[in-house]
């Protein structure tokens, strides 16, 4: 109690008589019990330089802690080594701040928890812990930030030693069913953001290096002709829309390019919405940028399907590079995919011959997955606009790698749970497939030749003349059918049916005004009864497009289905074999590390270095067996006998003894 009233005290204080007194407090570290030959009496403990110690509680205004011996005088005082010990991080090598790792582990996981989360709002957050507990002092910024990412970069040295890959999905290795691409105007950085001429941790990691990119966007344009201007649709609908513009705090005007570093971020996943690659956008270039991610993926593994939600442009584009370009060639080995969700706003042709879900070997891929990791990283995107080029990108890659860290962690759950949604739904498709031959008494032929022919017609080039005035409406109201019945309250959706419903009733007077009255279509009719159109009177048995469309989903989503099985059968397949070799391999460098004499160690390190690296190794050997064990439990659960002898190709000796391995060091 001082002055009347209950306070804190700071840790440099003690009460002494009734009164406050200063003293000092040692940083707790391990200290050595003797430093000398001499009796352990004649030690001292004695305080060194100040440090400020950063923790959840805030600041401390500690000493280091040192010894001296009375006898002969001689000293020791704790250095880097004696604070790494006890999970202390230095901000530097004067020892002036020194970081709990805690404080770092806490930071990250709320960042993931709340990626909009700034590290500013984390340090007043800390700063009133401080004063709460009667200290002063603020944190800096800077400091942690940089201490933060040099911890992390450590972290992820570690994991290069034990060969892990944070960019890659087990289920896609080393065959993968598709990527999906999307550029992001949200990640823009301010020109008048923090300027720092300091490299990146993590630069070329996940986000490719401005240089590289530059390069190659250089010579596809010196190679092409740049068509500079929006990717649209059938004249209804524009891909790529900047979702946001950036925009002025004082006059809350949208802010031009002018004010703006990077404008953007292309990103790249697969159907599992594991990240794998990125770059910054400068510019508006809609097809230089993702061509050179594809050609990235494209040199490490083999990928079937390309997606993106304007394919229908880019891969046009693609063709004409290629003819310019022949060591682009292989790019077209993929097959064209058009976003399943992007695909209903587009023209209904479009939609047919460039859409996923009638793609042959699709499976039910939507190529939509990159929405789902873009609407994590926009979250960040509030606070790296701020921040320095090397900041952005360190943070960025860091929230990437825990990003994939969970989806990982997941993916055995996620694979069992879409093979048994995807058994179910198959059979529940097939009976509407048959009812709908019942309905149509259509045999399985009848139904295959429709599909031909709705394929056929999407490929055909726009009929002039009078059938050109039917084919339109037919066209339009197919479209309108489907866009009704298969979108709720998509905005986009919504502008492209009132904009196909004007063009409707265009066509319609158009056409009115060349038949007889009693032909005449109405617009309400039209749009809600099944019926003959009057040009298919005369030929009763003529089926019109919309009967025909219907089919055409139909079997479609069958065969999707069906695809979807054997997908999902060779990723778990693929996952297995991942996890596997990843045991083996860890088991591997744990066989290394133990018998290699310490002169001839690959990785330079001393003694305790290899001690260190054994025991980060052998933990990470028990967690990849606890998976193992989760992930076979998993398949088992869904698989079937043949499929488990497929997928599980071990034998029954592969029930690994943690213990016994772990003891055997």
């Amino acid at each position: 109690m001082t002055a009347g009233v209950y306070q804190p005290l700071p840790p440099t204080t003690c009460i002494v008589d009734k009164a406050p007194c200063p003293c000092e407090r040692l940083v707790p570290v391990e200290m050595p019990d003797t430093i000398c030959s001499c009796p352990k009496e004649a030690l001292s403990v004695k305080p060194g330089k100040s440090v400020s110690l950063v923790t959840m509680d805030g600041l401390y205004g500690l000493s280091m802690p040192g010894l001296s011996c009375e006898a002969c005088k001689a000293t020791w005082t704790a250095g880097v080594d004696d604070l790494m010990n006890r999970s202390y991080w230095p901000a530097s090598a004067t020892l002036t701040t020194v970081y709990a790792t805690d404080v770092f582990v806490s930071f990250e996981q709320m960042k993931m928890a709340s990626p909009g989360l700034s590290c500013q709002a984390f340090f007043k957050m800390l700063d009133q812990r401080s004063v709460h507990f009667g200290r002063t002092g603020t944190i800096s910024r800077n400091s942690f930030q940089k201490s933060f990412f040099e911890w992390k970069a450590v972290q992820h040295e570690l994991e290069n030693l034990c060969k892990e890959e944070p960019f890659a999905c087990p289920a896609c290795t080393p065959e993968m069913a598709a990527i999906s691409l999307e550029g992001n105007r949200e990640h823009y950085r301010f020109k008048s953001a923090a300027r720092s001429e300091e490299q990146a941790n993590f630069d070329g990691i996940f986000i490719a290096k401005d240089e590289d990119v530059t390069r190659f966007v250089d010579h596809i344009h010196q190679k092409t002709t740049l068509v500079p201007g929006r990717g649209v649709c059938g004249g209804q609908w524009s891909a790529a829309r900047k979702k946001r513009s950036a925009t002025s705090k004082r006059s809350g005007r949208p802010l031009d390019e002018g004010h703006m570093d990077e404008e953007g971020l292309e990103l790249a996943v697969c159907r599992h919405g594991v990240l794998l690659c990125a770059l910054n956008m400068y510019g508006r270039d809609m097809y230089a940028y993702p061509m050179y991610l594809q050609r990235k993926l494209a040199s490490s593994q083999k990928i079937s399907f390309f997606c993106m939600d304007m394919t229908c442009k880019y891969w046009p584009y693609l063709q004409k590079v290629v003819d310019k370009c022949p060591e682009l060639k292989h790019l077209l080995n993929m097959k064209p995919f058009l976003s399943v969700f992007h695909a209903n706003a587009h023209d209904f042709k479009c939609e047919v011959k460039w859409s996923g879900q009638y793609q042959d070997g699709a499976g039910l891929t939507l190529g939509e997955e990159v929405e789902q990791s873009d609407a994590f990283l926009s979250r960040i995107a509030v606070t790296t606009k701020h921040m320095s080029k090397a900041g952005r990108n360190d943070m960025l890659t860091l929230m990437a790698m825990n990003w994939n860290r969970q989806k990982r962690d997941n993916l055995a759950t996620t694979l069992a749970c879409r093979y048994r949604k995807t058994t179910k739904d198959l059979q529940s498709q097939l009976q509407n497939l048959e009812s709908m031959k019942v309905q149509f008494a259509a045999a399985e032929s009848q139904l295959e030749e429709w599909v031909e022919d709705v394929k056929e017609w999407a490929e055909a080039p726009d009929a002039h003349g009078p059938e050109a005035l039917e084919t339109k409406i037919e066209m339009l109201v197919a479209s309108l059918k489907g866009s009704m019945a298969g979108n709720k309250g998509r905005a986009s959706i919504r502008r492209k049916i009132r904009g196909e419903k004007e063009i409707l009733s265009s066509v319609v007077k158009q056409y009115n005004r060349t038949v007889p009255s009693t032909e005449h279509l109405c617009m309400d009719s039209i749009l809600s009864a099944e019926k003959a159109w009057p040009w298919q009177l005369e030929h009763s048995e003529t089926v019109d497009l919309r009967a025909k469309r219907k089919a055409f989903d139909m079997v479609m989503a069958v065969r999707r289905l069906e695809e979807e099985k054997r997908i999902l059968v060779t990723e778990m397949k693929h996952h297995w074999k991942c996890l596997s070799t990843r045991a083996d391999g860890l088991t591997e460098l744990s066989c290394v590390a133990s018998s290699e004499p310490m002169k001839d160690s690959p990785w330079g390190l001393s003694e305790e270095g290899l001690n260190g690296l054994q025991s980060i190794n052998q933990k990470k050997l028990w967690n990849i067996r606890e998976v193992m064990k989760h992930t076979r439990e998993r398949y088992l659960q869904v698989l079937s006998g043949a499929e488990n002898i497929d997928v599980l190709d071990d034998n029954d000796d592969t029930e690994y003894d943690i213990d016994s391995e772990m003891s055997d060091d």
